[in-house]
C-alpha cells in the first residue's frame, strides 16, 4: 500500500494516470503532451508500473501505456475519488484539452518523432 501512495504523491505522475484514463498512450505521446523530458516521463512511468496502476505493451519501437484494469478493480473507490479531483485540475484540464486537441489534428507519434517542436506548436504549451 506504501508503493501505491508514494506513486501517487507526484503531480507528475498523477497527470499522466489522468491521460491514461482518458485513452491508451505512447511514451513520446505522454512526454509531448506534459511537455517533460523522456527520462523524467519513463521515471514517472516505472514508479507508476511498479505499483501496479499502469501497464505497458510494445509495439514494434512503441512502447503503449494505459491504466492496469486490476488497479481499477481493486482500488475502485480511490481510482473514482482521483478521476472526480483530476477533473476539476486547472493543470489536467489543460492537458486533457492538449490531449483532445492532439487527436482532433489525427497527429501520431510518428509525427512527434518526425517534428516534435511542430506538434507541440500545434497543440499548445
Amino acid at each position: 500500500m506504501v508503493d501505491l501512495f508514494k506513486a501517487l504523491s507526484d503531480e507528475n505522475r498523477l497527470r499522466i494516470l489522468n491521460l491514461l484514463n482518458l485513452q491508451e498512450l505512447c511514451v513520446c505521446e505522454i512526454e509531448t503532451i506534459l511537455d517533460i523530458t523522456q527520462s523524467n516521463t519513463s521515471r514517472h512511468l516505472t514508479k507508476l508500473k511498479g505499483a501496479g496502476i499502469i501497464t505497458s505493451y510494445k509495439d514494434a519501437q512503441w512502447v503503449h501505456y494505459k491504466v492496469s484494469d486490476e488497479f481499477i478493480m481493486a482500488h475502485k473507490s480511490l481510482f473514482d475519488y482521483l478521476v472526480i479531483k483530476m477533473a476539476d485540475h486547472q493543470l489536467m484540464m489543460e492537458d486533457k484539452r492538449k490531449l483532445e486537441k492532439y487527436n482532433e489534428l489525427g497527429l501520431t507519434c510518428t509525427d512527434i518523432r518526425q517534428e516534435p517542436a511542430h506538434v507541440v506548436q500545434l497543440i499548445g504549451r
